[in-house]
């Protein structure tokens, strides 16, 4: 799969965990968009001229919607759309909040763990086609 056309949101609110997640995903060549809260990115999500085939998101993103929030929001409007959740301390929530087909990277992770769980996810969303 070529990813220059493959946009990502990443949905952070730690400024430096974001910009590590938007330049690893940049230089492995996705195009990212970035959301600071949960209400950002729902808003990114509903765009018109917004269509994501991936959702990065942090758990825990201050006041008001979590990730796991997003991410269903996410796929109730792309149901193929892929998930990977990030996190420092929900890991154990996971079975419970996180949807179907999802990946959960706990922080610490280096960047190609990132760029692996992403590539898997839409290579997986690719064959299932």
């Amino acid at each position: 799969m070529e990813f220059e056309s493959v946009i990502l949101l990443v949905v952070e609110d730690e400024p430096a965990i974001q910009l590590f997640l938007e330049d690893t995903l940049q230089d492995a060549g996705f195009s990212v968009r970035v959301a600071c809260q949960g209400d950002e990115a729902i808003s990114l999500l509903d765009g018109a001229d917004f269509a994501p085939v991936g959702v990065v998101t942090d758990i825990r993103l201050g006041k008001g919607l979590k990730g796991w929030d997003v991410a269903r929001h996410a796929r109730e409007l792309h149901p193929e759309i892929a998930i990977v959740y990030v996190t420092g301390d929900s890991a154990a929530d996971w079975q419970a909040y996180g949807v179907p087909k999802s990946v959960l990277l706990p922080k610490p992770f280096a960047g190609a763990q990132l760029v692996t769980a992403v590539t898997t996810l839409l290579n997986e969303q690719t064959s299932s086609l």
